[in-house]
């Protein structure tokens, strides 16, 4: 059986609001890219924030790394790809960033997240059905 394409990329394009005083793109700003990458993963599996919530699960981050490579500007428009790397234990989320034109690295990243049952709130240490479910992946044994 071949694993099934779980990644998404999208374009954002810097507005002016996101620029630091030297005219480049601030450092947090890069985070909510990967959150826009992130949502539109997530959406593409009918998984996104609602549906977590709906489904009895709430997904936080609890590591996160980011590698800056090059500065982002003002108007550069920016292909964001996220995959899902890991879903057994915990959702790891990987991703890169480059310039839509010449396909320069700008940055990547990877994210982790762990479902906590929202009724308890306590952390579950293997990954509900559900998400296997919407990923379309077979779970384990």
């Amino acid at each position: 059986m071949s694993r099934p394409d779980l990644s998404c990329e999208i374009e954002v394009v810097p507005a002016f609001f996101d620029l630091d005083p030297m005219d480049i793109v601030w450092h947090g700003h890069y985070v909510k890219y990967l959150e826009l990458a992130r949502c539109a993963l997530l959406d593409r599996f009918d998984y996104g924030y609602l549906r977590m919530r709906e489904s009895g699960y709430a997904w936080p981050i609890v590591d996160m790394r980011l590698k800056y490579v090059r500065s982002a500007f003002l108007g550069q428009a920016l292909k964001v790809r996220a995959e899902i790397v890991e879903w057994e234990n915990r959702l790891r989320i990987a991703y890169l960033m480059r310039d839509a034109k010449t396909g320069q690295k700008i940055n990547s990243a990877w994210t982790i997240q762990v479902a906590v049952d929202a009724a308890t709130r306590e952390m579950r240490y293997v990954c509900p059905d559900i998400l296997w479910e919407r990923l379309g992946v077979k779970a384990p044994c």
